[in-house]
């Protein structure tokens, strides 16, 4: 428990924005105001390197502030979509030149192994800065680490090494910015850029969600003042 609070605390740390680090001391974050304090959805689009622009599915949940300002949102990711020809012809070049291949003159293209479908489940931990403008929206920006589940799936390489090579487990990070505004007494509307890097994956997205927020709740959606309740 203490490793994960660190690492809590330390992913926290990669949102803050420099003005922010000066302002306040480490000795100002604590776990005083981490709880559950909401729960929510958002729907969005991405655009991969790789494979085809899709939508995304999010489900994330608001777990209060680690410190004065940062807030921290895990979330947990669904998308699916089809590899582009031009990196299944990539891929066919690769496995073209392995040796059994070239001893057996036979010579692949992306079209005999396509079509091929990427899914993507992925978990989140967003640490997020969070500022209230004089409008009462609240504008935030931060990075998030997450490990994505990724799947390759098509008929031509069910069941070979090609899908193998495919289904991994990847670390992202991410850098994102938002905005939230409260619509109803317990209801926030949000939304959000991001950019992802995952190995040699990087995808730019956009995602529009809602917010429902835990009795007790609705009317505190500001940070909280350092060494105080929100």
């Amino acid at each position: 428990m203490r490793n994960m609070r660190r690492g809590v605390l330390a992913l926290a740390l990669l949102a803050l924005l420099p003005a922010a680090a000066r302002a306040q001391s480490l000795a100002d974050y604590d776990y005083t105001n981490l709880e559950f304090r909401g729960a929510g959805a958002a729907l969005g689009y991405i655009w991969p390197t790789k494979v085809a622009a899709t939508p995304v599915l999010s489900l994330r949940a608001d777990l209060g502030y680690l410190g004065p300002g940062v807030r921290i949102v895990p979330s947990l990711s669904y998308w699916s979509s089809d590899f582009r020809r031009s990196e299944l012809d990539r891929l066919a070049t690769r496995i073209d030149a392995l040796p059994a291949l070239r001893q057996a003159n036979v010579t692949l293209t992306g079209a005999d192994l396509g079509p091929v479908r990427w899914r993507d489940l992925a978990l989140d931990v967003d640490a997020q800065y969070v500022v209230t403008t004089p409008s009462g929206v609240l504008a935030y920006g931060g990075a998030g680490l997450g490990v994505h589940l990724l799947r390759g799936q098509g008929a031509a390489i069910q069941g070979t090494f090609v899908q193998d090579l495919l289904d991994s487990f990847a670390p992202a990070v991410t850098l994102l910015g938002g905005a939230e505004y409260r619509v109803g007494e317990r209801l926030r509307v949000s939304g959000e850029l991001r950019l992802t890097a995952m190995g040699d994956v990087q995808y730019a997205g956009i995602r529009l969600g809602g917010m429902i927020m835990a009795p007790g709740h609705r009317d505190t959606p500001a940070p909280p003042p350092a060494g105080g309740k929100p």
